[in-house]
């Protein structure tokens, strides 16, 4: 199948993969490691998202995203051919290199099957032809992503546990009892490896990291066109998931979040204790829209600007997930313009409104 008839099929399946459904979710029991990194076929959607920081051996910094979707295909199990669409893979890499001022980007999208495509069950391996996110001989994680630009082999490993989001795990996204996510977030995670750009010999690279692993079969609420998300590694120790679901007037519908101090005490943000500001703006040349590159995140305790590495880093991923949309590295300042954490920040719904 062409990339252009699989990325018609995806939007076909992901046209309704966010949308509130008319039965039950599937049974989820309580999360549990390492059966819960693992795919999740019977939900419509899922996600592993690694996001982090880099640096090169003179000190320069450097973004990077590696993102593995899966979506339910359309034919059910009584389909039994090979050929039969049931589940769908796509996968987006990126660079963020201020040295070069703007987004590197690769992406892909196959159908599970024929040991070229595979998100495999009870433990997290997933793969697109040579692109992969699995298990490590040591226990950690391991990534190799190759672009016409850069490639990045990078081994992960973490020094905390998990970071389940919301309540154990369910992660609601709007008002409606039906709209949520099962979430987990592995933060501090130990980055290094090599990485090889264009015309240049692979140099090694070393850093921290930010995985990112939800699924679900309603992601939000009707009247949702976007959200904004950010995730933080602090350099106490600390971390913090936040996101926002936004309307068309860019008013916040939802708002939640988790905040893990240095000494590991966790506490569950929501409407009442979590606001998201959004600050400057950033238009992208490429498509027109405008973008909030910088941020005011406001929490019991605590506030902190977010500011981006370099403002263009938007994602034109139509040729595998059909959007585009702004995923970069950030800064978080304390009220003393003092950097205190780095992270990435997510912001869809900006260039065409998302579709549930």
């Amino acid at each position: 199948m062409t990339l252009r008839a699989l990325s018609t099929l995806a939007v076909m399946v992901c046209a309704g993969c966010n949308a509130i459904p008319a039965m039950a979710a599937p049974v989820q029991a309580p999360l549990t490691f390492p059966r819960d990194e693992g795919a999740h076929p019977a939900w419509k959607t899922e996600w592993w998202y690694v996001t982090g920081w880099l640096q090169r051996a003179d000190g320069k910094p450097l973004g990077f995203q590696v993102t593995f979707f899966r979506n339910r295909g359309p034919a059910g199990p009584e389909h039994a051919s090979a050929f039969a669409p049931h589940q769908l893979l796509l996968a987006h890499a990126a660079l963020s290199d201020p040295s070069l001022g703007h987004l590197r980007h690769g992406e892909r999208a196959a159908r599970s099957g024929f040991g070229l495509a595979d998100a495999r069950v009870g433990d997290i391996a997933v793969n697109i032809d040579d692109w992969n996110l699995q298990r490590a001989p040591d226990g950690g994680l391991q990534t190799h992503v190759s672009t016409a630009d850069f490639s990045l082999d990078l081994h992960f490993q973490p020094d905390q546990p998990p970071l389940l989001q919301g309540e154990h795990g369910h992660s609601q996204k709007g008002r409606d009892a039906r709209a949520f996510s099962w979430y987990y977030s592995q933060p501090h995670l130990h980055a290094h490896g090599t990485l090889q750009q264009a015309g240049q010999a692979a140099a090694p690279v070393q850093g921290e990291a930010w995985l990112d692993h939800e699924w679900s079969d309603a992601y939000v609420s009707p009247g949702a066109v976007g959200w904004d998300w950010t995730g933080l590694n602090f350099a106490d120790g600390g971390a913090l998931m936040a996101f926002r679901m936004r309307d068309a007037r860019g008013q916040t519908l939802w708002s939640a979040g988790t905040w893990r101090d240095g000494h590991g005490q966790q506490q569950t943000l929501g409407n009442g204790n979590l606001v998201m500001t959004p600050g400057r703006t950033w238009q992208s040349p490429l498509t027109g829209a405008h973008y909030p590159v910088e941020w005011t995140l406001r929490w019991p305790g605590h506030v902190v600007r977010l500011q981006p590495l370099l403002d263009p880093q938007e994602l034109d991923g139509r040729a595998s997930t059909s959007t585009v949309y702004w995923e970069g590295a950030v800064r978080a300042l304390d009220a003393g313009s003092t950097p205190v954490a780095q992270g990435y920040l997510e912001l869809t719904g900006y260039w065409r409104p998302l579709h549930f």
